[in-house]
């Protein structure tokens, strides 16, 4: 305890120091001339291709990576005099409303003025909130930097503007392939970013892992500027012929979209169930606590395999018929895994199975908002769908703890989550993959 009070002080008071050399930091990285890059003329290029794909992962992983990082620093936060434990975990569940929330507003933000202007703002504002995280001593001040501002920061930066930008800025028959590397950017930040932050919280304090994840997010600053794409112009694009607003309530009255994003709010129930009480599920297995970490590990590991997969298949082949198999592959998934010996094998082989469908309907659900309603507003489309998503991740994570209080055990909680895949990939089948202006008057 001694030494963390100790290690926590003398980072604070270091901390201003710390930040003018993180500036000194990107103005380096900034003199890189971005715009000579000229991305707009490549984008039929291999070489635009890959400049833009590999910007945009890095952004993701930076993002997300970062973000859930964070959630390594509770512990220390929870050593302070004033916080206790609920009061930072209401501060993390505030954040993950919140960045539902704020994302189709933020589709709405790059639809109109760009995707450039709007990440900037973004990862602004991300990096504001976790700066105030050391200086927030109370429930009020931690809800507002951490649950609130950056939170935003990291919706406003998030996929739905990130997988949108990239839609513009490629060609279309390469767009599933990248959106499904993209999405595998988010498992590597973390796969990279969380044991560092460990380390650097054991050796050197959690304000300390602060400032690194500030330095990460600053520095992927410049990136912004490979993803710019135009904004919203009724010249030159061959797709826009439809305000927001008449864009919105075509496809609210639009049964493929409110299939698709019934079915993402399925994804975030799953995922946020798996990532909030799979320690939980391991513990009730009777393993030890160090196999969390591991089934975690193998998740986002095969979550990048399972992302890169998607992207390819969904360039060749139906993306509708993906996410109902996809979706039926949870359902199989956790019905077998509550058949099998509850032992480390089968825990392996579990995670291995659920990291490949992971996120990997991600890729296939950004894929049809830009293939039925266009580049315009797909990130203000997808956003809606993000949002969906979030909420389905509010009632994962709450219901599982709700019912474990009860039962003791997550049984029912994997058997609703099973009847909720079947039900997603059900809804899917439906979907007409086309656009859909030819068919509304």
């Amino acid at each position: 305890m001694e030494v963390k009070e100790k290690s926590l002080n003398s980072n604070s008071d270091l901390f201003p120091l710390q930040l003018g050399l993180l500036v000194l930091t990107v103005n380096f990285i900034g003199i890189l001339d971005m715009s000579s890059l000229n991305i707009s003329k490549e984008k039929s290029t291999n070489q635009g291709f890959l400049i833009i794909v590999i910007a945009a992962s890095c952004l993701v992983a930076a993002m997300f990576g970062s973000r859930n990082s964070l959630s390594l620093t509770i512990e220390g936060i929870n050593q302070s005099e004033t916080l206790d434990y609920l009061q930072i975990s209401f501060a993390f569940a505030l954040g993950q409303l919140v960045l539902g929330a704020i994302s189709p507003f933020a589709g709405m933000i790059a639809d109109k003025y760009g995707s450039g202007k709007t990440l900037i703002a973004g990862i602004l504002l991300a990096l504001l909130g976790t700066i105030l995280i050391p200086f927030s001593t109370t429930a009020f001040t931690l809800a507002i930097s951490l649950g609130i501002i950056s939170s935003i920061g990291i919706g406003i930066a998030g996929l739905p503007v990130v997988l949108a930008s990239v839609n513009k800025l490629i060609p279309q028959e390469k767009v599933g392939m990248a959106f499904g590397l993209v999405n595998a950017g988010s498992s590597v930040g973390q796969l990279i970013l969380a044991p560092i932050a460990g380390l650097i919280i054991v050796n050197f304090g959690w304000v300390s892992c602060i400032i690194f994840l500030s330095i990460i997010l600053l520095m992927v600053l410049p990136l912004s500027f490979l993803l710019r794409s135009r904004a919203r112009s009724n010249k030159d694009e061959s797709t826009v012929i439809k305000s927001l607003s008449e864009t919105l309530s075509i496809a609210f009255k639009t049964p493929s979209y409110i299939y698709l994003v019934a079915g993402f709010f399925v994804c975030g129930f799953h995922v946020a169930f798996i990532a909030t009480h799979m320690p939980g599920v391991i513990q009730v297995c009777g393993l030890p606590p160090t196999v969390s970490g591991w089934s975690l590990g193998i998740i986002g590991l095969f979550n990048i395999i399972g992302s890169i997969f998607a992207g390819w298949y969904i360039s060749k082949r139906s993306m509708r018929i993906f996410l109902a198999y996809t979706y039926l592959a949870r359902c199989v998934i956790v019905l077998l895994f509550l058949v099998s010996p509850k032992d480390l094998v089968s825990v392996i082989l579990f995670s291995a199975a659920l990291g490949l469908t992971y996120f990997s309907v991600i890729p296939a659900t950004a894929g049809l908002v830009g293939k039925m309603f266009g580049p315009q507003f797909m990130a203000t489309l997808f956003g809606f769908a993000l949002f969906s998503h979030q909420i389905g991740g509010f009632l994962g994570a709450y219901l599982g703890g709700f019912f474990f209080s009860i039962t003791g055990d997550y049984t029912t909680v994997w058997l609703l989550d099973a009847a909720l895949a079947v039900f997603a990939a059900l809804i899917h089948l439906p979907i007409k993959e086309r656009l859909v202006f030819s068919e509304v008057n």
